[in-house]
């Protein structure tokens, strides 16, 4: 452990597999700054985008399409399999790699299939439901972290998902009136932050547009991540200084701290993020999938720092009705914000830094 550590982080694909990743990375590089931390990506998805823009050396595999589940179909691809494991292993060689940390996704698989045997190998799976490359790398792995109760992987020890530390250490106090001056919110009155990812929710633009009047004649001003390319007609009319309606929120910490509740989908880092700057959510879920989403929610819930609604049962009236009496009562607010963040893992990028030392001691 005294010579420089080389870490290879293999989580590309999405923006859920890649931020928490990075957000690892810089845990690894504030702790020991001499650490050489290399990226796995693919041409697909945000990894070209998102992860040299954080300041780390990509190297690029081609990607294996991943089925949902461990079937036949998975043996049915064993060139592309293979063609990536083999340059995998050349990256893994290149790099001295001492430890491959996975995270999931496109990546995952021909990262943990060419380490396993050469290097240490360490799984984080961020979600409930745990996807087919962690089930795949976590059968081999030396440890494996979780974010939350019940992803389905052996041995899995609870860490939480390693956020930004702009995120995980924001003090929304201190940024209100900056944030608010960014985005044109009134300085004054509660806010209500409405946004469905990066690409926006059909669903969630809708029920706003149907419940803004409502809201705003309430003194409840709205900022609202419609999504790219969502043109949402209904709200083109309704007054600029306190509907402020954006494609995507390139200041997430900032919006964050305008606000005083949210209402959002329910991916593992949306979910982390909204609890771990405090604010009180309605979370909901998306209406396909594996259900991973509502579990991801579950624990914030139970803690009392939000409520789950089914997307089919998400109305304008239950909006109006929902967050004209959570933001007019103070105390409750304030509980709610509490609970959110008390439910949360603060510091899981340092613990999952020092637990990837441990593996790399041994």
């Amino acid at each position: 452990m005294n010579a420089p550590l080389s870490v290879v982080l293999a989580g590309g694909g999405s923006a859920g597999h890649i931020e928490p990743a990075l957000a690892f990375g810089d845990a690894v590089r504030r702790l020991r700054p001499d650490t050489r931390v290399t990226a796995l990506g693919t041409e697909r998805g945000l990894d070209r985008t998102l992860i040299p823009a954080r300041g780390y050396p990509l190297e690029l595999i081609p990607p294996v399409p991943l089925p949902r589940k461990l079937t036949p179909e998975l043996l049915r691809l064993p060139a592309k399999v293979l063609d990536s494991v083999r340059r995998t292993r050349e990256i893994l060689r290149r790099t001295e790699a001492d430890v491959v940390v996975g995270f999931g996704g496109y990546v995952a698989l021909p990262a943990y299939l060419a380490a396993r045997g050469r290097v240490p190998i360490v799984v984080h799976e961020a979600n409930a439901r745990s996807g087919l490359a962690n089930r795949v790398g976590a059968r081999f792995a030396q440890r494996v972290a979780a974010a939350v109760p019940g992803s389905g992987l052996p041995r899995a020890e609870l860490v939480g998902i390693p956020l930004r530390r702009q995120i995980s250490t924001l003090d929304r106090g201190v940024l209100r009136a900056q944030a608010r001056a960014h985005f044109g919110l009134p300085a004054e009155g509660p806010v209500l932050l409405v946004f469905g990812g990066s690409q926006g929710a059909r669903s969630l633009n809708t029920v706003i547009a149907q419940a803004a009047t409502a809201l705003l004649g309430a003194g409840i001003a709205i900022l609202h991540a419609r999504g790219a390319g969502h043109e949402v007609p209904e709200l083109s009319s309704l007054d600029t200084g306190r509907y402020v309606g954006l494609p995507y929120l390139e200041r997430m910490d900032l919006a964050y701290a305008a606000a005083d509740a949210v209402l959002c989908r329910c991916g593992a880092m949306t979910v982390a993020e909204v609890a771990s700057v405090g604010l009180p959510a309605m979370y909901v879920p998306l209406p396909h999938g594996n259900g991973e989403q509502a579990l991801n929610a579950a624990p914030v819930v139970r803690a009392g720092g939000g409520v789950l609604v089914a997307d089919a049962e998400l109305t304008a009236a239950r909006v109006v009705e929902e967050f004209t009496a959570l933001l007019t009562d103070p105390a409750r607010l304030g509980a709610m914000s509490a609970a959110a963040r008390g439910s949360g893992h603060a510091g899981a990028d340092e613990a999952l830094a020092r637990l990837v030392f441990e593996v790399v001691r041994r």
